[in-house]
């Protein structure tokens, strides 16, 4: 799994360059936004190799399950980072993960 860093207009968000994990175990990709400012949304997505982004889920704050991919997006109580968790990933969920900050 390998999450870039991606920038949204003013604020730029931060990733590791890089994660890998075992088929079955969890992953947590975490992302640094600490421009982050009040009615902004931490956007999650995954690209595939030759294809589009593919949304997975957005939220503002707190937790929220993310059932396609059998995990879990968490944003901090103070909006500067957030976590996509992948509870037990598949050799199919090998792709390209990216948070951005949007409205």
């Amino acid at each position: 799994f390998s999450s870039p860093k991606v920038a949204s207009g003013r604020a730029q968000v931060q990733q590791e360059p890089f994660l890998e994990t075992t088929e079955g175990t969890g992953i947590n990709i975490s992302c640094s936004h600490p421009s982050k400012v009040l009615g902004e949304f931490i956007h999650f997505y995954r690209q595939f190799s030759g294809r589009g982004p593919e949304f997975l889920a957005l939220t503002a704050r707190g937790s929220k399950d993310v059932p396609d991919i059998s995990g879990e997006l968490w944003v901090s109580a103070d909006g500067r980072s957030s976590a996509l968790w992948l509870r037990s990933p598949r050799r199919g969920d090998a792709a390209v993960y990216y948070c951005a900050l949007g409205a």
